[in-house]
């Protein structure tokens, strides 16, 4: 069974933690690892971008000048794709990016990210926060207390309000349930904070 160190929330070690083997020993496979963040990220795009063709273009309802004796080439309609506010040839039209993976594809990437993780040393187990008020600097001395530099992403085991506003205005530090988590987020994060009592939450939903 893997294990990690456990820390309060001023840094200091206070005991280990043992992991689920489930989440943290899995096989870290960069293909399906890959898959799932670029599904992922296909399904966050709204797809609503359009174009008109030569059909939905308003106007052009007559020819531009007549058939023949002008000495130039035959138009029928300024609505052309070669007239300026013409159709669009072969331009984007409303569609969905979605792509469809298997449920086990997701739960083994997402395996794998958390092994990855632990395997480069970038998770940390804290017992609690503990805010007891909306505090930013207060969780930003936390962060520093943890050593915990550059994106930082907190799993917290049930919604916590005063956690959440207090990392609002902190671009670098993202907060997620236990429950909700994903594979870009975990790919993204330089360091990966954990709650004590988010590891059974993770455990129940995942393993």
């Amino acid at each position: 069974m893997p294990e990690t160190t456990l820390y309060d929330r001023t840094g200091a070690a206070v005991g280990n933690v043992t992991l689920a083997e489930e989440l943290f020993a899995a096989p870290v496979n960069e293909a399906i690892l890959h898959q799932a963040a670029v599904a992922q990220l296909a399904a966050r795009r709204l797809g609503t971008h359009d174009t008109k063709t030569r059909g939905e273009v308003r106007g052009g309802g007559h020819k531009p000048y007549r058939q023949k004796g002008t000495g130039r080439a035959r138009q029928g309609s300024t609505n052309a794709p070669h007239y300026a506010g013409g159709g669009v040839v072969f331009g984007p039209h409303p569609r969905s990016y979605e792509q469809r993976l298997p449920r086990k594809m997701k739960r083994l990437a997402l395996r794998g990210a958390l092994t990855a993780k632990l395997a480069d040393d970038a998770i940390r187990v804290v017992d609690r926060f503990g805010l007891e008020e909306i505090r930013t600097r207060e969780l930003l001395a936390i962060l520093a207390a943890l050593k915990a530099d550059g994106r930082v992403l907190v799993v917290a085991p049930g919604r916590d309000e005063k956690l959440v506003l207090s990392a609002r205005n902190l671009p670098d530090v993202d907060v997620i349930l236990a429950d909700s988590l994903n594979v870009v987020d975990l790919l993204n994060a330089d360091v990966v904070l954990i709650e004590q009592p988010a590891l059974e939450r993770m455990a129940e939903v995942y393993a």
